[in-house]
């Protein structure tokens, strides 16, 4: 059987990037069973392979991946910002892309040549390199349709604002948006003299070249983003798309077994257990960390909290989720066994989506990472929203004064959540009337996203139109 058509798919740096856009390929092939697709991924030197390698080995056959040489960063300063090293990542990647197009379009493959470069939205670089090959480019946008907006918005921010935005006293007023404070728009626009916002400019300059943008959201979750980038045609040329909630699929214990933090959650009562998890990238310092813990113990709750070993940086596990020291040897003394009856801790890594869908889990303390809240939202969980870095500051703004979804956490003086605040938090969530209202707001966002996706729902509607142009 001949295939339909061929879609090269080109991610960031990062399982964050890459996950999403593995279910997006999983999707198309659940409707287009003849696409065929390949992922061609670019990697930094030392950058652990393996995670990556795992997911896209487990694809069906008629999707292959090629792993780009590994690209240096050794030149780049430690302090650079995690914007800066994805982009130079990205675009030194660039010659070994040309190279791997070359091949896919020659007359030696067996396939048909690329009909469509999707990349994310670190991606458009790429798409002068596409040009040459006469294949169309597409954004997959791995964030709200709110940060989308902000993006197409940055050159016009750019000239409206010339001071920082976090010295702003009003509101920033994003098309479609809730208003916003400067100092919670997307951390690589905090600093107008970083190379990050360098970069974040001449990205949001290129976005206007692609075809279209495929966006991991759905229309009923953000109604006044999307009408505001589809009416928005001097801002936002290319045609939009939303195609989410698209999340990974459950995790499989290695031996067989159901994971041991399940076998927990099954001993405790529908909605009393506060899942904790600042996903594969967030850390919090040693300070914080002991904060969180008097904190979750203070507030009397149940919870399952996935630690890691502290660190200065709130990003620093993003290229490398890999730490060689014990989580556990960094907790106060003696606080596991004080809460042992009520709190599960687990080291690094838990199955997140089968917690979220666990009946005993009643609330998420979440660093608001846009996979983390779509997987929230289709399992129908209210969420305490702590945002460290990325876009997660403007994510934690539209759940809480857009959605009414989640509480967000205030931070001291000193740049800390005190335990008294993440007490009260906790309490307020799980038992509190706040929290009852969030849940039940919830229920109809996990209603409508399933809608969203089913046969004749908003997003597979609009996943078929875009296909629909790749296979013609």
């Amino acid at each position: 059987m001949e295939e339909a058509a061929h879609i090269a798919i080109f991610p960031s740096p990062g399982m964050g990037h890459l996950i999403p856009l593995v279910e997006l390929a999983h999707r198309l092939l659940v409707h287009y069973r003849r696409l065929s697709i390949t992922f061609i991924i670019p990697t930094a030197a030392g950058a652990p392979i393996k995670p990556q390698n795992d997911i896209l080995n487990a694809m069906p056959e008629n999707i292959t991946s090629i792993f780009l040489p590994p690209v240096s960063l050794e030149d780049i300063p430690d302090d650079a910002a995690l914007e800066t090293r994805i982009s130079l990542t990205f675009i030194r990647s660039l010659p070994a892309l040309r190279t791997t197009l070359s091949e896919l379009t020659g007359e030696s493959t067996r396939k048909k040549p690329p009909s469509a470069l999707l990349v994310d939205i670190f991606g458009p670089p790429s798409f002068d390199i596409a040009k040459e090959f006469n294949i169309p480019c597409y954004i997959f946008s791995t964030v709200s349709a709110m940060s989308l907006v902000s993006i197409f918005q940055c050159p016009l921010l750019d000239k409206m604002f010339t001071c920082e935005y976090r010295e702003l006293t009003e509101p920033v007023k994003l098309p479609g948006c809730v208003p916003i404070q400067g100092a919670d728009l997307a951390e690589p626009l905090q600093d107008k003299k970083n190379e990050a916002y360098m970069h974040v400019m001449q990205l949001a300059k290129i976005f206007s070249m692609a075809k279209g943008v495929l966006v991991n959201s759905f229309f009923d979750l953000e109604p006044g983003a999307f009408k505001a980038l589809g009416e928005g045609r001097e801002w936002c040329k290319p045609d939009i798309y939303p195609v989410g909630p698209l999340i990974r699929g459950g995790s499989e214990d290695p031996t067989g077994d159901r994971f041991e933090c399940l076998k927990w959650l099954d001993n405790h009562p529908v909605g009393s257990v506060l899942f904790v998890s600042f996903g594969s990238g967030g850390t919090l310092s040693q300070e914080q960390l002991n904060e969180l813990a008097f904190g979750l113990e203070q507030s009397s709750q149940r919870f399952l909290w996935v630690i890691k070993s502290p660190h200065g940086k709130s990003n620093a596990s993003y290229f490398n989720a890999q730490s060689h020291l014990d989580p556990f040897g960094f907790l106060p003394e003696g606080f596991v066994d004080r809460v042992k009856d009520r709190g599960l801790v687990v080291s690094t890594w838990a199955p997140q989506v089968e917690i979220l869908s666990h009946s005993s889990t009643g609330g998420f303390l979440t660093h608001c990472g846009w996979n983390s809240i779509l997987e929230s939202v289709v399992k129908g969980v209210p969420m305490i929203a702590w945002p460290l870095f990325a876009e997660q500051k403007m994510n934690a703004v539209m759940l809480t004064d857009g959605l009414g979804v989640a509480y967000r956490v205030k931070v001291d003086k000193n740049g800390l959540v005190g335990r008294e605040e993440i007490s009260k938090s906790v309490r307020s969530l799980i038992e509190g009337e706040d929290g009852h209202k969030m849940r039940l707001k919830m229920g109809e966002l996990k209603d409508q996203a399933a809608v969203s996706l089913s046969q004749d729902g908003s997003s597979t509607m609009s996943l078929q139109r875009v296909v629909q142009k790749w296979v013609e």
